[in-house]
């Protein structure tokens, strides 16, 4: 067991037996807890997340936006000619493979595949990030990679070396990287679980999963990193900045208890509630805007314009929702929600550390693209429609 009487951030360690994030090796009890829901989840024929079960049709059309994915194809190809055989056959899925379903952002290795980047030789991994880097904004490759060095920074803190790591991600690639055919890759593992698929100039970056436990290290050889602040903020300041009616408005529970459409919740079913973007100021739609902008501003510059677009174009039908309260230093869950876009924020209860109630030391953070097009779905569909495969 892993404990210490030791704080940090005003916590202790919690009591947790050591588990492993590389292998399934001593995780078995753990992964007896997952694993039946896991498994009839992927036995759902995937719908995507939903208000009522049925799926809006025609919200993504396969068009063209102008843009060039050449670098994240060439970047591809690039990492893919550094691996040897074996290593091509471990990292490469079809597809339409269920592994693209197959992320989990808790840290015991209950299942994972593709290549772990630690396995990776150096040029290798730089070549892997490469290709992260090409698919995402200079602050949303800094803010990906600061949560990897942040589960360093946990790892060093409790000791537990063998769980936590800077390098403990899987990357997979599926189809084959074409500037005209479908492909995509992810990259999964602690607080990182990341989506992009690829059909000619346009991009779909979800679902995409970052948090961190501690969010700052005060400690180690990452001292002085800090992620998912400005996720934190901005969202309270947009709640702040609403008047007591629409705070009411807003405010749908005083608790909370973390994200409603994270792993093996592919086809939640997740109503519209809070305060209507139509009911709010242009000032105020525009802080709304801006929140939603932090989160696909993760994307490559253009792509995230137009994804930034295509929210807007259905701001009338978003929706602002608040849980717990909205002090300067409260703790709380927000979520942005639209027919083309679902954002979840919220503080959590300490898995390392011994709090059991939410604190601002543990974050999650996810984005998906609801009605049917997390993964690329839905272009991938229509894909297989138009063309002759």
């Amino acid at each position: 067991m892993t404990s210490s009487t030791t704080e940090y951030y005003g916590f202790g360690l919690a009591e947790r037996p050591i588990l492993s994030g590389r292998r399934l090796a001593n995780n078995g009890q753990h992964a007896a807890r997952w694993m039946p829901q896991a498994d009839k989840a992927f036995a759902e024929p995937f719908k995507g997340v939903t208000t009522d079960g049925n799926v809006v049709p025609g919200l993504f059309p396969i068009r063209s936006t102008r843009l060039t994915t050449k670098p994240m194809v060439e970047a591809a190809r690039a990492f893919i000619a550094t691996l040897d055989d074996a290593q091509r056959e471990t990292v490469r899925f079809g597809i339409d493979a269920i592994e693209w379903q197959k992320w989990f952002n808790i840290s015991p290795y209950v299942f994972r595949h593709g290549l772990m980047l630690e396995d990776m030789a150096s040029a290798q991994r730089d070549a892997a990030l490469a290709l992260v880097r090409a698919c995402t904004s200079e602050t949303g490759f800094e803010s990906i990679r600061n949560c990897m060095r942040l589960n360093h920074t946990i790892g060093e803190i409790t000791g537990n070396a063998e769980e936590y790591g800077e390098w403990v991600y899987f990357l997979s690639l599926f189809g084959e990287p074409s500037e005209t055919e479908p492909w995509g890759w992810q990259l999964d593992g602690h607080h990182v679980n990341l989506h992009c698929f690829v059909l000619g100039d346009q991009v779909v970056f979800t679902p995409a999963f970052l948090g961190s436990e501690p969010v700052v290290a005060t400690t180690g050889v990452y001292a002085g990193v800090t992620v998912m602040q400005e996720e934190q903020d901005i969202g309270l300041r947009l709640m702040q900045n609403l008047d007591a009616k629409q705070q009411a408005a807003a405010t749908v529970a005083t608790e909370f208890h973390g994200a409603f459409a994270g792993a093996f919740r592919d086809n939640f079913e997740l109503r519209y509630e809070g305060l209507k973007a139509s009911d709010l100021d242009s000032g105020a739609q525009q802080m709304l805007i801006d929140v939603v902008d932090t989160y696909v501003g993760r994307m490559a510059p253009g792509h995230a314009e137009a994804k930034l677009a295509e929210v807007c174009d259905h701001l009338p039908n978003t929706y602002f929702a608040w849980m717990g309260e909205h002090g300067d230093d409260s703790v709380f869950y927000y979520r942005v929600h639209s027919p083309v876009i679902l954002i979840e924020f919220d503080h959590q209860g300490g898995v390392a550390f011994d709090n059991k109630t939410p604190s601002r030391n543990h974050i999650h953070a996810i984005v998906r693209t609801p009605n049917g097009n997390d993964y690329g779905k839905d272009l991938l569909r229509q894909h297989y429609e138009q063309q002759s495969h």
